[in-house]
């Protein structure tokens, strides 16, 4: 291996070991694991595939994001060019996911019902539409303040084991 590939293999791991990555994949994973155990409470059993759900409380989406931009603001400044990018990006997916995704998902309802109640008629099998595709502003809300509390432990934690902030 010469020089520029082991500073590319190098680059590559580095991008695993930031207090940026981590807010952000960190904020995500908790996100969707409270909406796993909202669904073990009101259904009384354990579904995995909330860990890959889209819609739901609190945004996944919006907690991913916005851990991103609260670690950057926290470990480069809130004035520096990269958390201005993630706040301009933190903006267009909450504000996505709360309108277009939204009405999407309540446009798959209308035709899922529409559907069902012609080929019930007709007797024709249907495949539904997936519904839970966006999120209401308070799902939003909450993927934020999940994603601004992940950050915030996430920094201080690589703060506090004094790993290097890159």
């Amino acid at each position: 291996m010469d020089a520029e590939e082991t500073r590319l293999a190098l680059d590559f791991w580095l991008y695993f070991l930031n207090p940026y990555f981590w807010s952000g994949f960190m904020g995500w994973c908790v996100a969707q694991l409270i909406k796993m155990a909202r669904g073990a409470f009101r259904t009384g059993h354990l579904d995995f595939t909330y860990l890959t759900s889209t819609g739901g409380m609190p945004s996944a989406h919006s907690a991913l994001v916005t851990g991103v931009f609260v670690s950057l603001g926290l470990g480069q400044g809130w004035a520096s060019p990269a958390t201005i990018v993630a706040s301009v990006v933190a903006a267009i997916t909450m504000f996505d996911a709360a309108t277009v995704r939204r009405a999407a998902g309540l446009q798959a309802r209308l035709l899922n019902e529409i559907t069902r109640q012609l080929f019930h008629e007709r007797k024709f099998p249907a495949r539904p539409l997936k519904e839970m595709l966006g999120h209401t502003r308070t799902e939003v809300y909450g993927g934020m303040a999940t994603g601004v509390l992940v950050a915030l432990a996430v920094t201080h934690l690589w703060a506090f084991l004094r790993w290097p902030n890159l």
